[in-house]
């Protein structure tokens, strides 16, 4: 039976993407390699049944010129959310722009900014980010 994509849908994939953060972050806790906690959340994610692409290529076109490895986002799951892993000390405003510009070229509803480097994922280590593909989802 196929999914229906909708609101409820990516919200559901959303939650699983953060709790899978928070597990991973309970466990391990900070100051290990962006690298290691992706390997550690797509394994997660693969395990809970989801599809994870990780490093995926993101094209830009600008008038007749595609580059086509202009950026590589760090997760992308079940073709709908958006994820980038960081372990900073805080999300800076060029954090939110690159994925903005991840959900923009690609046209996907949903992303997760998610910082490694904090003291509790849920409250300060996570941002969610919506776009009008989202909005323009069923509820249900």
């Amino acid at each position: 039976m196929d999914k229906i994509i909708s609101q409820k849908y990516v919200d559901q994939i959303t939650h699983s993407i953060i709790g899978c953060a928070i597990d991973i972050h309970k466990e391990l806790g900070p100051g290990l390699l962006e690298s290691a906690y992706e390997k550690c959340m797509i394994y997660l994610l693969n395990k809970k049944g989801f599809k994870v692409e990780s490093q995926l290529e993101v094209p830009i076109t600008f008038q007749d010129l595609t580059i086509s490895r202009a950026y590589k986002l760090d997760l992308l799951v079940e073709d709908l959310v958006i994820v980038e892993l960081k372990t900073i000390r805080e999300f800076a405003p060029v954090d939110k722009a690159q994925i903005l510009t991840y959900l923009r070229f690609l046209k996907k509803p949903k992303g997760i900014l998610i910082n490694f480097h904090c003291s509790n994922i849920f409250y300060e280590g996570q941002q969610t980010f919506i776009t009008k593909e989202y909005s323009n989802l069923p509820f249900e």
